[in-house]
């Protein structure tokens, strides 16, 4: 009797494909059913953190297609973040509907990505780095100080978003909003790495004067990185100003910035699911660290009051041992461990 033994590509398209197999196909679609059945059976608290990471998700996704796909350095995401929640938050407040609010909030971000991206194609590495930080700094002061428009340091005060005459105003609700456009923007990102705008991406950050040799527009394709890049970071930002539903300059602030690039880092540069590890694990390090801090309290009265204040140097020193012992992130561990298994019992 003869079968098929392994995986055989005889076209690109095969070699493309999301799934080679269908138990890849049936796993995701178990994860998929219980990930949308879990706010019938999770708390609010757990469902919040869900949303969170939704959102989270769709932030860093967006980072790495434009960091670790074109290799173009970026730490002013934080502020686009902003910008969209800004300007999603405004047109809700005039009344247009949440779904053009929030298109035009991404297209606002979009433009505004785009005007900072002009740099990049005298700029590289560190000193593009300088030039969106700039990007950070200028987009902040202007949420802090266009009282007019963005409410200044008082903050913005938001309703819950409405679609189609149904109110979101409630943490499950919410859920499925966040997981549908955090799966809808994986896809998009997912679908533009198999395009030729994707190799393009990809051939100007291995080496951008062989990729402008075979014909790749170094200018253009850099600003369309920045344009989908800042554009779904937009999206985040408008799903964030609505689900807190209220929204201040300190939440985008440098910090914002930095927490993005560490879930990009420790997820794994350039790649798709890599974003997704990185924010799931950035967005929940502050919860383990908490419980750790309570769990140790009960053996070592105060050590959670010093551990509370070393929680950032904690989030660095993690950021520098990742750097250090797995600098290909966890989606690298992730693909040893499915290599292992489907080599197991051979090692070798």
């Amino acid at each position: 009797m003869r079968g098929k033994c392994g995986l055989f590509h005889t076209s690109y398209a095969s070699e493309t494909r999301f799934f080679q197999t269908g138990f890849q196909k049936l796993s995701l679609g178990v994860f998929l059913a219980l990930l949308l059945c879990s706010p019938f059976f999770l708390s609010n608290y757990q469902v919040s953190m869900l949303n969170m990471i939704n959102i989270a998700v769709i932030g860093a996704v967006a980072l790495n297609l434009l960091t670790g796909c074109c290799g173009q350095i970026s730490l002013g995401h934080g502020a686009f973040i902003g910008v969209g929640a800004y300007t999603t938050g405004i047109c809700t407040l005039a009344g247009w509907p949440f779904f053009a609010a929030l298109l035009f909030g991404g297209l606002v971000t979009a433009v505004v990505g785009m005007l900072f991206g002009i740099p990049s194609l005298r700029l590289k590495g560190i000193y593009l780095a300088i030039a969106t930080l700039a990007a950070q700094l200028i987009l902040s002061y202007v949420f802090l100080h266009w009282e007019s428009v963005t409410g200044g340091s008082i903050g913005m005060g938001l309703d819950a978003p409405v679609i189609l005459g149904m109110s979101l105003d409630n943490d499950a609700k919410m859920f499925y909003l966040t997981f549908g456009v955090a799966a809808a923007s994986v896809l998009l990102v997912a679908n533009i790495l198999r395009t030729r705008h994707g190799r393009a991406f990809v051939a100007i950050r291995d080496f951008h004067q062989s990729a402008e040799s075979v014909g790749v527009n170094l200018f253009a394709y850099k600003l369309q990185a920045f344009a989908v890049s800042s554009f779904l970071a937009g999206i985040a930002g408008g799903l964030w100003a609505h689900y807190t539903m209220y929204i201040t300059p300190e939440q985008f602030d440098i910090m914002l910035s930095i927490q993005y690039l560490a879930m990009i880092i420790i997820g794994g540069l350039g790649s798709v699911l890599g974003s997704i590890f990185g924010a799931v694990f950035v967005t929940l390090l502050p919860e383990f660290l908490g419980t750790l801090a309570q769990w140790a309290g009960s053996f070592f009265p105060n050590i959670s009051m010093y551990f509370l204040a070393l929680r950032e140097g904690i989030f660095g020193l993690i950021l520098v041992l990742f750097l250090i012992f797995e600098p290909e992130g966890l989606a690298h561990r992730w693909r040893l461990i499915k290599a292992y298994w489907k080599l197991y019992p051979f090692a070798h």
